[in-house]
């Protein structure tokens, strides 16, 4: 049998990261700005244990399988277990109609992995370790759930991990945290040896790095590199939160209505909104085309490869109405090109934002009357990438805030700031469109 010893790898944890491999709590909680190995610190935790001890059962797990197999995994194999893997003593297992994929090892122990949005084979068994990676995508039910999985006994020790970017300040987990039912450790960039030297320089890869971390602004710089839990000072949509208006794909059917809100823009980003509304007149962001430098005919050939199949035939049903900005020129050739009507939107901004606020309020059935799709953006915009700019909807509304005029008196709330906020405007365009049509205007004194 193929054993360890075959294989020498080196790995330097520090800080947080090497407390990950000392703590015994039940529910851990390893928080830091973007760039310090908390994810690679809990892979590492796991592999070593199913090293280290035979026939034990762990999981990794992220809210979709997706996002899961495109980052997690691929640190899994190319940054801890590739050795093993090369040598044999551990092989991938692709999975069955009976059990989950997951990484075998040849003592017995196995690693399964899946998404939450793909829970019946993972939710099935039993494990001793369970790692989720970027745990703020989860709800507190996920986590409550995963967490009675936890029962398998072959460690003497049962322990759930998690490792995260802070989010806004009363996200549930940090709660957690507070409350004593979690321990938190704190993650920092000195922890991480890629981008830090011991003695505090940075590496030359954490030189690059960090350009790309002081380019953030606003809240996502104190998030993200700053590692503070913070929501924007004047945040305007404070209800939004991502494990609540996010969701992993919009199901729908014939009985729903389709219907689609443009904001203009070149320089400025172009955005185009998919929306689909179900019969309880809940809104749904199912597709986005959220991009700069491009002219309105070539958004428009995009659009019609959501709208129609190369046949021409219409894929699902032509949106009922497309609510547009007030550009004649614009929205002149992007009907002329679709061979489709817009309509004016309700350029309204005060009304239109408490329509935004009243659907995003979570209802007595317990669901708001908005979600975005997490795979909704058709094509990232790597010229916003790369200037640390939001490439989506979703990325605007956690820096969506009030302007701060000279005189305010009282620091009343008058209008938002304009700036990075072309989606948020589609959003409530959409949101005036099926909320606020017909009904009277009162202006109060």
């Amino acid at each position: 049998m193929t054993t360890t010893a075959d294989t020498i790898v080196r790995y330097e944890p520090r800080g947080a990261a090497l407390d990950v491999f000392k703590s015994r709590d039940s529910e851990l909680v390893i928080a830091g700005p973007a760039g310090t190995g908390k994810s690679l610190a809990c892979l590492w935790r796991l592999h070593l244990a199913a090293l280290n001890n035979p026939g034990i059962r762990a999981l990794i797990v992220r809210k979709t399988a997706v996002s899961l197999g495109s980052t997690t995994l691929v640190t899994y194999e190319k940054k801890v277990a590739g050795a093993a893997m090369a040598a044999g003593i551990v092989r991938w297992f692709g999975g069955s109609p009976r059990e989950a994929p997951c990484y075998r090892y040849s003592n017995g122990s196995v690693i399964v992995v899946g998404g939450l949005d793909k829970s019946e084979k993972i939710m099935s068994a039993e494990y001793d370790l369970v790692f989720a990676d970027e745990a703020t995508e989860l709800t507190v039910t996920d986590w409550e759930s995963i967490g009675t999985r936890l029962r398998n006994g072959v460690l003497s020790w049962q322990q759930q991990i998690a490792a995260c970017n802070p989010a806004h300040p009363k996200h549930w987990l940090r709660q957690r945290c507070e409350q004593g039912s979690a321990r938190m450790l704190v993650s920092r960039h000195r922890d991480n040896p890629a981008y830090v030297n011991a003695d505090g320089t940075l590496t030359v890869q954490g030189v690059d790095y960090f350009k790309k971390l002081d380019a953030l602004t606003g809240v996502r710089r104190l998030r993200l590199r700053d590692g503070v839990w913070a929501a924007a000072e004047g945040l305007i949509y404070e209800a939004f939160d991502d494990a609540v208006h996010l969701v992993d794909e919009v199901k729908h059917t014939a009985a729903w209505s389709r219907w689609a809100a443009v904001d203009f823009g070149y320089t400025n980003p172009f955005v185009y909104q998919d929306w689909w509304e179900d019969p309880d007149g809940r809104l749904y962001l199912a597709n986005e085309i959220y991009y700069t430098r491009r002219l309105v005919e070539d958004h428009a050939e995009r659009i019609k490869s959501l709208l129609f199949y190369p046949s021409g035939q219409p894929r699902h049903q032509i949106p009922r109405a497309i609510y547009a900005d007030h550009d004649a020129e614009d929205r002149a050739t992007l009907e002329r090109k679709l061979g489709l009507s817009t309509k004016p939107a309700h350029k309204s901004v005060s009304d239109g934002i408490q329509a935004v606020q009243s659907r995003l309020k979570v209802q007595e059935d317990g669901k708001p009357r908005l979600f975005i799709a997490r795979g909704a953006l058709v094509e990232r915009d790597q010229d916003l990438e790369t200037a640390s700019l939001p490439t989506c909807t979703a990325d605007e509304v956690t820096g969506y805030v009030w302007a701060v005029k000279p005189g305010n008196k009282g620091g009343l709330k008058e209008e938002p700031l304009k700036e990075n906020d072309h989606g948020c405007d589609a959003m409530r365009y959409m949101c005036a469109a099926r909320d606020l049509v017909g009904r009277t205007r009162v202006r109060w004194l």
